[in-house]
């Protein structure tokens, strides 16, 4: 890769717990990140994990938070609207040179505007809630703050989308981000089956709805894994089972039909478990592996280190510093960055003096770049991806404005175009399908059978008009088109090339299969969603998807910021991994509190009493309500009339009665409309939030109507449909929607003409061959 041509952006960090992941990805791809406060609400193992490689100035005043933001490229801030110290009264920021990312948990507009909101209230307004649990049992998120740590992510993603645009325009500007939408806006099937079926999912303990993937017991564990996706997923699934003579009949031609073993799911689930269970956890994987299906061993955080994929690749960050108990391993970045090459080793928190905040000595450069409405206007993406976590890439990428030349085909067939589970809406299509049409908005479509010379050789030739590249093929796909990175900079030198494998381009388990629940499982997440005493329930939804997604337009947006081309090897795994919180850095301190969570109130929290989601009027309805502080109890005690403790409780009395808390509120819930309850208990200044359902979500929520976070786009068959929004909200370069989702290959004319120069003659000829369908 070129040398670094400038600085990297200076950060002013002013987040609180909603942010902290945003400001530690910004750590990982190189920024100088700075903060103002020493972290010290925190355990030892949560300072290290969200603050290490930053320093921390002592603010003496607000003239020395204004130096400091004054010498910043990007100020990222987060916090309840009410304690935001950069935005002014009149909605502007206090420091309008710089890129201001704000992070509430409704976002600066809305009749919510002022809510307040932890992950497990954030989850339940957002849609994240609704989707865990057991069907006995009160809803829950997943574990590890997930909801907070997407909030952070989309704050990364959006500071570096301002640095882009302020390259452009030589000026700052004020970016909203609302912790409800940039949950909404990851919940896979959790409001788009809404809007295309009028249904929603319900939460059943962790079996996936729409693809057959679930959690099954092992022997001596768990292993996550199923026959969804291509074909070769359950025909090689099958051959397997029979090749130990443990399939029953499922080898009867029946069977070969994927609609009926879809319809025949509970059975085919049934022959599959038996098989499973007399297998060992390990030997499941290892052999799924050997075998290239989606199969992996649910292991705790605490395993992760001995993962020997995470190992080979230098996953694991060590943190060093003067008050801890030597060097401590720690979760890594989602990906190599080129300012943090691995093994990376960063410095715990630290104090300096304001006049040495920053690393580097001059903030980042500015270098002109040709302008745009948006800030990725002119940029070029030439997308290989298929499924979900690849799109969900590009689709990012087309709402602020870059062209999204889409290569699919019939002889491929993207599961989220042709499998019948996926399309949700009665009688739709390959071009309607739901799950394509959310996630391909904004794309253009050209068909390439990449199966001949032509259309390899086509695809080729598309590689010197493009910016960037996105591909999640396996390993070496590319390289056999003559389309790996040493031959692409042949071809376009200063390309991007973002490579989406499931565990990465090296490694051991290089070649491994990875559907979401799968990365769930590998990377620690997948096992503490299980209750006290019971077993992993996993996720319901592709959550790992839309974390590696993620964390590649956060690393496309590196390069693109840094004007240089390079290849990003994005281990789905690793981004799934970089989001389990602490966890790995606990293993070096002891334990922080008891886990007072029980099968019945799986919601308990440490630092919060009480914590948790309790029914409401109304069947299978709920409200989530979280107590964070003193003066939050007394004014839940002032709205409910008392819950049988005295307002004048602390967190440990609270605790010590927390069981006749629980059953008292419970009681007061259930007798109320849980809109109308979380509405009572937020104007009193308690967080609390109705758990949303897809319904609520789309058709409901007044707040997310009011900021029109699910526009309609006009479908040339599906017709009008709502499509999930976009969550970076930049004041002076906002995204956009601007067109649905394409029909197969009705760009394919076009884009074969303005950038290979074509002729109709060439086009039908093509076309005659089966190059271009």
């Amino acid at each position: 890769m070129p040398e670094h041509t400038s600085p990297p952006p200076r950060v002013l960090d002013l987040t609180d717990g909603l942010a902290f992941q945003g400001a530690r990805l910004l750590v990982g791809i190189g920024a100088d990140v700075a903060r103002v406060d020493p972290g010290e609400e925190l355990d030892a193992a949560a300072r290290i994990h969200w603050h290490a490689g930053k320093r921390w100035v002592r603010l003496t005043g607000e003239r020395v938070l204004d130096e400091l933001a004054a010498g910043a490229d990007v100020v990222l801030e987060s916090g309840p609207v009410a304690a935001l110290r950069g935005v002014r009264a009149d909605g502007t920021s206090r420091w309008p040179h710089a890129v201001h990312v704000v992070v509430t948990p409704f976002g600066l507009t809305g009749p919510h505007r002022d809510w307040l909101a932890d992950d497990l209230v954030l989850a339940s307004a957002g849609g994240m809630t609704w989707l865990g649990g057991r069907a006995d049992g009160p809803p829950k998120p997943p574990p590890r703050e997930q909801a907070v740590q997407v909030a952070g992510t989309h704050a990364a993603i959006a500071a570096l989308l301002g640095v882009v645009a302020r390259d452009r325009r030589g000026a700052g500007q004020l970016i909203d981000i609302s912790g409800q939408e940039a949950v909404a806006a990851t919940l896979e099937t959790g409001a788009i089956a809404w809007i295309h079926a009028g249904r929603f999912p319900v939460r059943n303990g962790g079996v996936f709805e729409h693809v057959a993937h679930r959690i099954f017991a092992a022997s001596d564990g768990f292993v996550a894994g199923g026959y969804s996706g291509s074909n070769r997923m359950w025909t090689d699934l099958l051959a397997w089972m029979a090749e130990e003579g443990e399939a029953a009949d499922l080898v009867d031609e029946k069977w070969s039909d994927p609609v009926v073993r879809w319809q025949g799911r509970p059975y085919v689930d049934e022959v599959v478990t038996r098989f499973v269970a007399k297998r060992g956890a390990g030997a499941v994987a290892e052999e799924g592996r050997a075998r290239a299906l989606p199969w992996a061993e649910v292991v705790p955080p605490a395993q992760l280190t001995e993962n020997p994929q995470l190992r080979d690749r230098q996953f694991f960050v060590s943190v060093a510093g003067d008050d801890l108990p030597g060097v401590v391993e720690d979760a890594g970045f989602p990906w190599e960055a080129p300012r943090v090459p691995r093994p990376v080793r960063l410095h715990a928190l630290h104090e300096t003096p304001a006049g040495r905040a920053w690393t580097h000595t001059e903030p980042r450069g500015r270098r002109p770049r040709p302008s745009g409405a948006r800030p990725l206007d002119g940029v070029r993406v030439l997308d290989l991806t298929w499924v979900l976590a690849g799109p969900y890439v590009t689709k990012q990428l087309a709402e602020h404005g870059a062209e999204i030349v889409k290569i699919e085909s019939r002889h491929r067939q993207d599961p989220t175009r042709f499998s019948p589970s996926m399309r949700l809406r009665e009688n739709a299509g390959p071009d309607d399908s739901a799950y394509f049409l959310n996630f391909n908005r904004g794309k253009r479509s050209v068909a390439l059978n990449l199966r001949t010379d032509e259309g390899a050789r086509l695809l080729r030739e598309l590689v010197p008009h493009c910016d960037v590249v996105v591909e999640n093929f396996s390993p070496g796909v590319l390289a056999k088109w003559g389309m790996d990175y040493a031959s692409l900079r042949e071809l376009n030198p200063d390309v991007v090339l973002v490579s989406m494998a499931g565990v990465g381009q090296t490694g051991p388990w290089r070649n491994a299969v990875t559907f979401a629940d799968t990365l769930a499982a590998m990377s620690g997440l997948s096992s503490e969603t299980r209750d006290p005493g019971g077993s992993p329930q996993g996720l319901t939804f592709g959550l790992g998807d839309m974390v590696a997604g993620n964390a590649a337009v956060l690393a496309t947006l590196t390069l693109l910021a840094d004007q240089r081309g390079g290849h990003v090897d994005l281990s789905q795994l690793e981004a799934m991994a970089a989001s389990i919180g602490p966890a790995v850095a606990e293993a070096a301190f002891p334990p922080v509190g008891a886990d007072h969570r029980t099968p019945e109130h799986p919601n308990r929290s440490v630092r919060a009493v009480p914590h948790g989601v309790y029914p409401a009027a109304g069947e299978d309805r709920w409200v989530a309500i979280a107590v964070l502080d003193d003066a939050q109890w007394r004014a839940l005690v002032g709205v409910t009339g008392g819950l049988g403790v005295p307002a004048a409780a602390d967190l440990a009395a609270r605790r010590a009665a927390e069981d006749a808390i629980d059953a008292a509120l419970a009681g007061w819930t259930a007798q109320r409309d849980p809109v109308a309850a979380a509405a009572a208990l937020q104007a009193a200044g308690v967080p609390a939030a109705l758990v949303a359902t897809g319904q609520d979500l789309v058709d409901r929520d007044e707040h997310l109507a009011a900021r029109g976070f699910y526009p309609v786009l006009e479908h040339p068959i599906a017709g009008p449909v709502r499509h999930e929004g976009i969550v970076a909200r930049l004041g002076a370069t906002p995204g956009a929607l601007t067109s649905p989702a394409p029909l197969l290959g009705q760009d394919t004319t076009a884009v074969l003409t303005e950038l290979l120069g074509l002729d109709e003659t060439e086009l039908a000829a093509l076309a005659a061959a089966g190059v271009t369908e």
